[in-house]
Formats: structure tokens, C-alpha cells, sequence
């Protein structure tokens, strides 16, 4: 068997928000590693950090202090225009609100990442798109809107475009959080599929029944990683 790869390495990560002379310690000495082709779950109560640490592995924010490797490659300290290639290259969002552009078709908000990448043809464009919209059974509303698609089309639509630059990791936050269960039940059956093809998957969730679709489970207090696995069973089941 061969060992795990690292594709994201994190050690003793801070994050400090400055207002009116108040600090507030979102992040505390963060451990945690991920493996290329896992599916990880964060979770915990509001205001525990998930969020901020999910926006500083994907690149929109930058830690006060410790180290990240993400695929070997130290990336804490790099400046907006480097961040910004990077997260274009390596990195897939699924956002909560769907985040699609509605003067956009579906095929064009698939499709505008891929027009920042440099030297990639619009025959390239077009193959990865179409491949993307096949994958999330959404190829047939190509040419549609947003408005005119349901909650769960619209993300699947999110996702297709998060899958369209063939990232490292894919990084949902709160993915169901705007659909009805049945369409959350259907989203986290999508993102399974994609793990078993292969798909490296970091999802922050506060619903323990999707956080329980995850290969593995860690649970944020504090803004510290307090349980992992099946220490975060006994975790719940003590609470």
C-alpha cells in the first residue's frame, strides 16, 4: 500500500482580527494535515474558526503566524497577486450561496475562471467545461441562467465551475446550507461521487449528518482542532 501524499500541511496557525484595540483570537495553533484524495469534514459551533480556516487554506486570507504547504509549496506569507494564481490553479470553491452571475449563462460562469488562466485555448476551455457540467448532470441547461434553475441545480452549477480548473483540493463551505434536504441529500451524494473518482475534499458543515458523508471528521472549538475521527464521536456523544 502505497503512503499517503500530504497536498495541504498546516502547523501552529494563528489568526488574530484587530478592531478598536480589541483582539480576537480566531484561529489558535492550528495542526492539521490533508491527504491527496481525502474527504474531510470540519465542523463545531459558530464562531469556532471554521470558516476562517477554510478561507485561509483556500487563499482568501493570509494567518498571522505558522506555516501552510499546500502540494509541498510554502504558501502563508505570499503576496494578493500570488495568492491569487495559485487559488486560480489549484484551488475549487463551493460557496454556500452558490455565488453564480446572473447575466452569466450556466456555461459562461463554468467558464469564466478558466478565462484567467494563461495559455489555455477556448477549445480547451470549451472540452473542460462541457466534461464539467456532464460530471454534475447539468450539460443539458448549458445555455439557461441562473434564476431559471432550482437551489440545487445552481449548485451544481457551482460545483461544475469549482471542478472546470481541475484543482487540487475542493473546498465547500456550508454547501447545503441554502437547500432543503432533499437537495442537500443530492449535493453530498454528488461530492461523494467525486471523492471516489478521486477528488481531494475539505467541507465545512455544522450539520453532523452531512459532516458524517466525510471519509474523516475534525471538530473545531475555540479555534483549536479538539477531535478528529473516532475521538470525535465520544466528543458528541459526551455533550
Amino acid at each position: 500500500m502505497e503512503p499517503k501524499q500530504s497536498l495541504i500541511e498546516i502547523e501552529g496557525l494563528t489568526k488574530v482580527f484587530y478592531t478598536d484595540e480589541i483582539e480576537t483570537h480566531a484561529l489558535s495553533g492550528i495542526h492539521l494535515n490533508i491527504y491527496k484524495g481525502e474527504y474531510v469534514a470540519m465542523s463545531g459551533p459558530s464562531g469556532c474558526g471554521k470558516s476562517t480556516l477554510l478561507s485561509i487554506i483556500g487563499l482568501l486570507d493570509t494567518p498571522t503566524a505558522g506555516k501552510y504547504l499546500l502540494n509541498s509549496h510554502a504558501v502563508e506569507n505570499l503576496n494578493f497577486a500570488q495568492r491569487s494564481r495559485i487559488r486560480n490553479q489549484e484551488i475549487g470553491f463551493i460557496f454556500q450561496s452558490f455565488n453564480l452571475i446572473g447575466d452569466l449563462t450556466v456555461y459562461e460562469n463554468v467558464e469564466l475562471p478558466l478565462t484567467y488562466r494563461t495559455g489555455m485555448s477556448s477549445v480547451e476551455r470549451k472540452r473542460r467545461v462541457q466534461e464539467s457540467l456532464e460530471r454534475v448532470s447539468m450539460a443539458h441547461r448549458m445555455k439557461h441562467y441562473p434564476s431559471q434553475l432550482s437551489g440545487g441545480q445552481q449548485q451544481r452549477v457551482a460545483v461544475a465551475r469549482a471542478l472546470a480548473g481541475s484543482p487540487s483540493i475542493l473546498l465547500a463551505d456550508e454547501p447545503t446550507g441554502n437547500l432543503d434536504s432533499r437537495n442537500g441529500e443530492a449535493v453530498m451524494e454528488l461530492l461523494q461521487n467525486l471523492h471516489r473518482e478521486g477528488a481531494t475534499i475539505c467541507m465545512v458543515t455544522h450539520d453532523p449528518r452531512f459532516a458524517r458523508h466525510a471519509e474523516r471528521q475534525v471538530h473545531l472549538f475555540d479555534g483549536k482542532v479538539v477531535a478528529e475521527g473516532d475521538a470525535l464521536e465520544q466528543v458528541l456523544e459526551a455533550r
